[in-house]
């Protein structure tokens, strides 16, 4: 079966109307292409060739429409930290676009280093752009307190779920989400690597937001993001 096709189905079961994917790969650009009102294009880059990455961020947005764009500070070879010189030409592209950058935080799966992706070097971005609208993802473990600090305190820093099984969402932001954040959390999954999509709605069902919250973090959160 094709994986778009595959991907469609998984969608329609769950009631997930859009998706952002990544452009990598001819898959994510004709996925876009064939059902636009379903696929979202999101740019990733490298910093370690930061003026093809600000090539790419502008090209791709040009073309394709981009949405939004991400990067792995933990990821790449040598790794670039979040406040990095290298990483604020990006940033500046991301604002002169109005493109909102999603960015690993915390401890990453790979058994890499992940001192590039400590949650406290959130705090320097934001303050040198205020206006760059940066989503934390991947869980910011072991920090999320220091998340949520963050958060209170720049107006343009959000929180994603993704790649965590719903079950164990942490306790500290689904609590910063039923009090004073639920305009900050977005719902993130991990399909198709290493969660289906029949798991996390089956496990959100059993996660305690308040009735509130549920609406901001499945919809309109991304949807002010990405300009839906």
């Amino acid at each position: 079966q094709d994986a778009v096709e595959r991907t469609l189905e998984a969608m329609d079961a769950n009631g997930v109307g859009m998706g952002l994917v990544t452009l990598m790969g001819n898959h994510a650009l004709n996925a876009a292409k064939n059902y636009p009102d379903r696929f979202l294009l999101c740019s990733h880059v490298n910093a370690n060739d930061v003026m093809e990455a600000v090539k790419t961020i502008h090209s791709e947005h040009e073309e394709h429409g981009t949405k939004a764009v991400s990067v792995f500070p933990a990821g790449t070879v040598p790794q670039v930290p979040i406040n990095d010189a290298k990483m604020y030409p990006i940033y500046a592209a991301c604002v002169d676009l109005d493109l909102p950058i999603f960015i690993n935080a915390g401890v990453p799966g790979p058994r890499v280093p992940g001192h590039s992706q400590h949650v406290g070097l959130f705090d320097s971005v934001c303050y040198d752009f205020p206006g760059l609208k940066v989503v934390m993802r991947h869980g910011g473990e072991p920090d999320e307190d220091l998340a949520i600090k963050l958060m209170l305190k720049w107006p343009n820093l959000f929180y994603s779920t993704s790649a965590f099984s719903p079950k164990y969402y942490p306790t500290a932001i689904i609590n910063y989400a039923n009090t004073r954040g639920a305009e900050k959390i977005l719902y993130g999954g991990y399909f198709p690597f290493a969660l289906e999509l029949d798991r996390i709605f089956a496990e959100l069902r059993s996660v305690p937001f308040r009735d509130h919250v549920w609406e901001p973090f499945l919809h309109s959160n991304a949807a002010r993001l990405l300009h839906l």
